[in-house]
């Protein structure tokens, strides 16, 4: 009997764990944009490219570990709902992001945005056709569902490399 009270134990602590509540992420994960702004993406098939981008970090708030902590970024124009781009970073591991931790600078950018071949990138930006975008920000830990968590404009300017 006594060689099961070890396993036993080790059991119930396990599950105690699994059956913990779960912490709602849009109260628990405080994010703080850094910037937002489009992103010298370099010439591509001979055109300047621009992409949106947003660098942020995020404190978590609770009192529990957040563990295999994900973000996910959707792009799009203002005047659509269409996804424009996307992207995604895996911000803790099993380890998890410790209760008050704060994450270093975490950057996402979007595959896509605007090319042009006889402006200058910042002519680009002026450009009338330009259309301005924003970024939605969505978070999931373990085997949570995604939650969304923000959403932040992109704001109209250069950034630098």
């Amino acid at each position: 009997m006594r060689a099961l009270a070890g396993p036993v134990l080790l059991l119930v602590s396990f599950l105690a764990t699994g059956c913990a509540p779960p912490v709602d992420l849009t109260k628990a994960l405080q994010v703080t944009i850094i910037n937002t702004g489009w992103y010298d993406a370099g010439i591509v098939n001979g055109q300047n490219k621009l992409v949106p981008s947003v660098t942020f970090t995020l404190k978590n708030t609770s009192d529990h570990a957040l563990s295999t902590l994900q973000v996910n970024s959707l792009f799009r124009q203002v005047n659509s709902t269409d996804e424009w781009g996307s992207g995604f970073l895996t911000v803790a591991g099993s380890s998890g992001l410790a209760p008050v931790a704060t994450t270093p600078p975490l950057t996402i950018r979007s595959p896509l945005g605007y090319t042009g071949s006889d402006q200058s990138r910042l002519e680009m930006l002026q450009n009338t056709h330009f259309v301005d975008a924003k970024v939605e920000l969505f978070a999931k830990y373990g085997s949570t569902q995604w939650v969304r968590i923000g959403s932040y404009p992109i704001t109209r300017q250069l950034l630098p490399k």
